[in-house]
């Protein structure tokens, strides 16, 4: 079955409008991480800069997307897993691997991290790794 951007929003019970169907529809589509301008260049003929935030902090704040670890400086998402399947539990440290050729960086959700233990008095929010190197499309 496939998951439409209406059924993710239903799902999470969020309100449901067009910048949020259109936003999520790229991610579906693309599947890969995708930064605000990168979203804002696909969309600017709909929506403005300041709508394309908004929808991207909401999503956020609802674990429909996370925050990826990338080399370029600029902060970008990707579509939690979960956002296209039923089971809702899951983590966001995973590795994120961008591909040196076509700049795309993927989640890679069958490789974990290791635990890591800090030592006392700190509290771990989030573990990040980045992979880079060549995707299995452009090899």
């Amino acid at each position: 079955m496939t998951v439409t951007p209406l059924d993710i929003l239903q799902d999470h019970k969020l309100r449901i409008t067009n910048c949020r169907k259109e936003v999520l529809a790229v991610f579906l589509k693309r599947k890969s991480a995708l930064s605000h301008a990168d979203l804002e260049e696909m969309l600017k003929k709909d929506f403005d800069r300041v709508t394309i935030y908004r929808t991207l902090k909401t999503f956020l704040e609802s674990d429909l997307i996370h925050k990826v670890l990338d080399d370029s400086g600029a902060s970008k998402y990707a579509l939690c897993a979960h956002s296209t399947e039923s089971n809702h539990s899951h983590d966001h440290e995973h590795v994120h691997f961008k591909c040196e050729k076509c700049g795309k960086t993927k989640c890679i959700e069958e490789v974990t991290l290791p635990n890591i233990i800090l030592p006392a008095g700190f509290v771990n929010k989030e573990v990040n790794l980045l992979v880079q190197g060549i995707c299995d499309q452009c090899s």
